[in-house]
């Protein structure tokens, strides 16, 4: 089976992946899941790339949200990836950043919610789910928000060079019920990468709300670019 290598959003670390990991390993996968210090752009994508390093190809790149952008950057020049997944994530284009991304149409609660300390922003904890995870368990929402990391202000501004997403086969899963990242965008973006779309009626959190399905996402995906078997 493949190797896929998962990355978290703002407000989280890899834990957020672990019901899709253990699905992914009961389908003949092997996950792991990179952790971002979330305190700039660049740390990221080359935390990202130590995980990389440790790993057998060929390898499937995934990233939530925020790590959408992280892996466009983080597998350039990186030849054990063979493909990249979006799960209601973020896929700027050259010139773009996260930031200016979630700006351009209306409908998320990230505004509404996101508080600021100092130099770092979080997810206010009793709004953890109404804005990120409304369809998941209680339990699931309450240590999400209760484990989520505080992020560096203007990690999400940082414009991207040339993605990754111009030279691999992409796949897409739209959460068409998404209250932080408008499900209009996610296709858009899908769209402009050519990416092979999947719709699923969630939250922006499916990892917690639908992780036996993203797991099938992701499956597909290997099927979809001749990993099963190798």
């Amino acid at each position: 089976m493949a190797t896929i290598v998962l990355v978290h959003g703002l407000w989280s670390d890899g834990s957020i992946w672990a019901a899709v990991m253990s699905e992914l390993r009961a389908m003949g996968h092997q996950p792991v899941a990179a952790q971002l210090s979330l305190e700039s752009m660049a740390d990221d994508v080359a935390s990202v790339r130590r995980t990389l390093a440790t790993v057998p190809g060929p390898v499937l790149l995934a990233g939530w949200s925020y790590g959408g952008a992280v892996i466009g950057e983080a597998a350039i020049g990186v030849s054990n990836v063979c493909a990249l997944a979006y799960i209601a994530a973020f896929a700027p284009a050259e010139g773009e950043s996260v930031s200016g991304l979630s700006r351009k149409y209306p409908g998320s609660l990230i505004p509404d919610h996101v508080v600021v300390a100092g130099d770092y922003s979080y997810m206010a904890r009793d709004h953890f789910g109404e804005v990120l995870a409304a369809d998941a368990p209680a339990d699931l929402i309450a240590l999400a928000a209760a484990t989520q990391k505080f992020v560096r202000i203007g990690v999400d501004r940082v414009k991207v060079g040339r993605p990754a997403w111009l030279d691999l086969p992409t796949f897409y899963l739209v959460a068409s019920g998404d209250e932080a990242v408008p499900p209009m965008l996610q296709r858009e973006m899908a769209e402009r990468m050519g990416a092979s779309v999947t719709e699923m009626a969630s939250s922006h959190a499916p990892l917690l709300s639908h992780p036996r399905e993203v797991a099938e996402f992701l499956d597909s995906a290997c099927d979809g670019v001749g990993f099963r078997g190798r």
